[in-house]
């Protein structure tokens, strides 16, 4: 997440300026329909033979909500606490529907990923609780969130840099260092100890929202410090972003950031953009696969939480190629995602909880 905000203290700061190509206005070519409302919403998954969406709250309930009507599936309230950038952060259900995946700080501000089993009534029974991971925070901000299976089946964790700013203890290099990376680890593992960690990429600032498409191709949304936010991709026929560093903290976008890193070579960034107008905390996106947006079909779809922008860029080899802006001023978005059915869903930290389709 971003800078200073009522929800994520990263989030929070000026406005941006696009700097790649000419916009193209595109704001009459897609519409948000409400879908319901939540408490800070912060992520949404969906899971295998089930049409119902699960909402993260950032105060720790996740909510299930099918035809109109909302069920308690999760309550981390008391494992949690809701206060700047801390709180529950993401989730994901395994690709079978039979697990879910939590991604919060505790009552201590450390990360915990955690696995739940589902019950036949779409709840997580608490009694199967498993913690597989547990990272130490430095800081109160930039504690990440993100959550995604990919490469291997195995579960991907999303790390920020231990926050503050600036990257002051210099981890997201540091391979010794689990924050400011991608990890990789079992999501069928025992406990901590068998989880089979490792640090999958590294080099990122706060990448709050990120995805492997159905290509297995890596697509990170890394929130910027005092000036750029960027839009990294890791083909799967590179590797999908196995042992790549994305730079951060000697960079930042492409340019030089904490120059006592040293310049080594990194995956440059496909799509940046300066704190202005176009926003300043980019919130997560998704490579758009909804048969209700044909238009935007394989698009990368993003927000922006200070300006409210939703923007889809097209993406060839390592080159944006086009860009446009589909929505304007629709609140703090927290997250752009996908479904399992493809649907395109649009948080914000007010309350509300969109699908983007197509006029």
């Amino acid at each position: 997440m971003p800078k200073k905000l009522l929800f994520l203290s990263a989030l929070l700061s000026a406005t941006c300026l696009l700097h790649v190509l000419p916009v193209a206005a595109s704001t009459n070519s897609t519409k948000l329909v409400l879908v319901t409302r939540a408490k800070l919403p912060v992520d949404i998954a969906s899971r295998l033979n089930d049409s119902a969406i699960f909402i993260a709250e950032q105060d720790g309930l996740v909510q299930r909500f099918v035809n109109g009507k909302k069920t308690i599936a999760l309550d981390l309230r008391k494992r949690t606490s809701a206060s700047g950038e801390r709180g529950l952060l993401g989730i994901v259900f395994h690709p079978n529907g039979k697990y879910m995946y939590v991604n919060y700080t505790n009552q201590q501000g450390n990360t915990e990923v955690v696995r739940y089993a589902m019950t036949a009534t779409n709840t997580a029974n608490v009694s199967t609780r498993t913690l597989l991971l547990t990272v130490k925070q430095l800081y109160s901000n930039h504690n990440g969130g993100g959550l995604a299976f990919g490469p291997g089946g195995r579960l991907y964790v999303g790390t920020g840099d231990g926050g503050s700013g600036g990257d002051p203890e210099r981890v997201a290099l540091d391979i010794a260092s689990p924050l400011g990376k991608i990890l990789s680890l079992s999501p069928t593992a025992k406990n901590e100890k068998t989880n089979d960690l490792a640090v999958w990429s590294r080099g990122l600032r706060n990448p709050w929202r990120f995805e492997f498409d159905a290509s297995n191709n890596l697509w990170i949304a890394d929130v910027g410090q005092n000036m750029w936010e960027e839009v990294n991709v890791a083909w799967a026929a590179q590797g999908a972003g196995k042992d790549i560093s994305f730079g951060w903290s000697a960079w930042e976008g492409n340019t030089r950031y904490n120059t006592d890193e040293p310049a080594q070579p990194h995956q440059k960034p496909v799509f940046t953009y300066k704190h202005g107008d176009a926003g300043c905390s980019i919130s997560g996106g998704t490579r758009v696969r909804d048969p209700q947006l044909p238009a935007w079909n394989d698009w990368f779809v993003f927000g922006d939480y200070c300006s409210g922008r939703i923007t889809a860029i097209w993406v060839s080899r390592q080159t944006m190629q086009k860009q446009t802006i589909l929505q304007r001023n629709v609140g703090p978005i927290t997250a752009v995602r996908s479904s399992t059915q493809g649907k395109v869903f649009v948080l914000t930290l007010e309350g509300k909880v969109f699908q983007l389709v197509q006029r």
